[in-house]
């Protein structure tokens, strides 16, 4: 059976050290140990903090890490990424990143927001870190006023608190979605 896909989206210049890096160090590492692969846009700053954190899980295993490249060439990914994946298509790979089975946003620019809109639009959970960024400015928030999850009438951006916070946001959300689709 596969294993689920958490893509893990932010700021792309965050250092270590950097609350965005740290965030999503803590959330790649959360996120192997209850089972998702981690997938990313494959770059340095959250992307490379969340691959690095997934390779840090005592649960990691070869693949667990998945970069969607912007440009052409599968060495541009950043040092943690398994599997990478060139896709020649710029900005616009942020719509198949925000394929993802959930997405976990950390700080951010104009990338990020559009990951995060991607994601809204193709009905993703989205958990977002109270952090500067857009992850910051919208957790909490409603994209827009589609009804995504009928059974879901308070649907919003759920925020987050640290990067373990996320993860155990998106397992209890997964969880509850599943729930309600079995009972109703």
């Amino acid at each position: 059976m596969p294993r689920p896909l958490l893509a893990i989206i932010g700021d792309g210049t965050a250092l270590p050290g950097s609350p965005a890096y740290e965030a999503a160090f803590e959330a790649g590492r959360a996120a192997v140990e209850v089972g998702f692969r981690v997938l990313t846009g494959g770059l340095g700053g959250v992307m490379e903090a969340a691959c690095r954190g997934a390779r840090a899980s005592a649960r990691y295993r070869d693949g667990d890490t998945v970069g969607l490249l912007p440009g052409h060439d599968p060495r541009a990914a950043n040092a943690y990424v398994d599997i990478a994946i060139p896709t020649g298509l710029g900005h616009l790979r942020n719509a198949l990143v925000a394929h993802a089975d959930a997405i976990v946003a950390v700080g951010g620019g104009a990338g990020t927001l559009s990951e995060i809109a991607m994601a809204w639009i193709h009905d993703r959970i989205v958990v977002a870190l109270e952090i500067a960024g857009w992850s910051g400015e919208l957790a909490g928030l409603r994209i827009d006023d589609r009804e995504r999850f009928p059974d879901t009438p308070d649907d919003y951006v759920i925020p987050a608190t640290s990067g373990t916070d996320a993860i155990r946001q998106v397992v209890a959300t997964l969880a509850e979605r599943a729930s309600r689709q079995t009972t109703g």
